[in-house]
């Protein structure tokens, strides 16, 4: 049987010591079967068993394997298409119901991380920067719009401001959100695997699920094994495959490039980022950055559509990363990865449920670290019977991207063209 590693990234070479998880080679019931160990999966599973449930996870390749264990380690609040476009759409009376959930995945990953141990470099404050006018007058209305949804801990910054915690003269000013920061994602997705085993849940990597056998008890297949349960989380996201063909018509994968530089010593760091905040800029496709707890920087950006991998990424990060801090000209990269989020048409996430006893949430677009831990909440609290915030997520409009999957790629890079240069041309 086929071993799929990590990728090489930072992540994974400075990743925590794990025990081993043997591939499921047998028949076993279970009350809910999970179906990926990302954060969306190991979020439900520690819900479920909190609650008493037996819960067994499988996962094809490792935890955290995809965008859980990739992605650029920022704790960002709310979704890819913020409140005010979801009251367009909705309505006041949902949209109030989802603004009220859309800062609550970082208090659940602070949570998580506090009750169980987990050692992840978290760091308080994320910054969203601006690099024009527009920009900023954005931020103050986004600031406004959090606040009527309860969410106090901002601070806007102006152009002297901003150079206090960002050592960059790209920016006319930003918003400071201290209940935002950032983490080693891969070893917060590892510490939650270890506090569901410590519950009694079963994971099991190597693990992929080739067929789901629908039904009053639902039966999911591996290569070795099988797993009978009472409810099944569809939790692969990006990394699903055609396992669920009603689940892809609506969604993409996408991918995103990340570098690592070499540990940058001390004074260096603290001269980039002084206050050890993350960082994203404004633009429709952005560039994000943070240190690590080694004080490398962690540069991140750019979206291929369909995620195709890229012949050299560090040809295409490195320069964003020269332009806000040039004065690394010089630094070494140590590292350079890949790795997949799944987008919506909507931008919104898709969460529902099949038949009477498979449910999934999916389609992050990119702003998945918070949301994921949120949906894991709530996808437990509908399979025991408490459906209010469920189906405020399963209520939201979706479209199938126009032309199918043959030409969704085109259209989307198409659309991205259009923003990107409205971005650059300040309109």
């Amino acid at each position: 049987m086929a071993n799929t590693p990590y990728p090489q990234s930072y992540y994974a070479a400075s990743a925590n010591p794990v025990p081993e998880r043997p591939p499921l080679q047998d028949d076993v019931e279970t009350d809910v079967c999970v179906i990926g160990a990302g954060y969306t999966g190991l979020s439900s599973a520690l819900f479920l068993l909190e609650n008493g449930l037996r819960v067994t996870v499988l996962e094809a390749a490792r935890v955290g394997f995809g965008a859980s264990g990739r992605n650029g380690g920022q704790i960002v609040n709310s979704y890819s298409r913020d409140i005010d476009v979801i009251e367009r759409s909705v309505g006041p009376k949902q949209a109030q119901l989802l603004g009220q959930m859309a800062f609550e995945g970082g208090r659940i990953i602070r949570e998580r991380i506090a009750r169980y141990n987990i050692q992840c470099d978290l760091k308080d404050g994320g910054v969203f920067a601006a690099l024009s006018n527009k920009q900023m007058g954005h931020l103050e209305s986004q600031k406004k719009l959090w606040e009527r949804f309860g969410h106090t801990q901002l601070e806007l910054l102006d152009q002297r401001r901003i150079r206090e915690v960002v050592n960059c003269d790209q920016y006319v000013g930003g918003m400071l959100d201290m209940s935002g920061g950032h983490i080693h994602p891969l070893n917060l997705a590892l510490g939650e695997a270890a506090a569901v085993e410590s519950l009694g849940g079963r994971i099991h990597e190597q693990s992929p699920a080739v067929r789901i056998e629908r039904g009053a008890n639902p039966v999911v297949h591996t290569p070795q094994g099988k797993v009978r349960a009472k409810f099944i989380i569809v939790a692969g996201n990006a990394y699903l495959g055609n396992l669920v063909p009603e689940l892809a018509a609506k969604s993409m994968p996408c991918g995103t490039q990340v570098i690592t530089t070499e540990p940058l010593g001390d004074a260096l760091a603290k001269s980039l980022l002084p206050q050890d905040y993350c960082v994203e800029d404004c633009n429709y496709l952005l560039d994000y950055y943070r240190l690590s707890g080694d004080k490398r920087l962690i540069f991140g950006g750019g979206v291929v559509y369909g995620a195709r991998d890229p012949a050299n990424i560090e040809a295409i990060i490195r320069p964003k990363m020269l332009k806000a801090f040039p004065q690394l000209k010089d630094v070494k990269i140590d590292y350079a990865w890949t790795g997949n989020f799944l987008l919506t048409l909507s931008r919104l996430p898709q969460v529902g449920r099949l038949g009477d006893n498979i449910y999934y949430s999916q389609g992050c677009s990119g702003h998945g670290v918070t949301y994921t831990h949120l949906a894991g909440k709530v996808l437990a609290e509908a399979l025991r019977g408490q459906a209010e915030r469920f189906d405020a997520f399963a209520d939201l409009p979706h479209y199938p991207f126009p032309g199918g999957q043959l030409l969704r790629t085109p259209f989307s890079a198409l659309g991205a063209w259009y923003y990107t240069m409205r971005d650059k041309l300040g309109i």
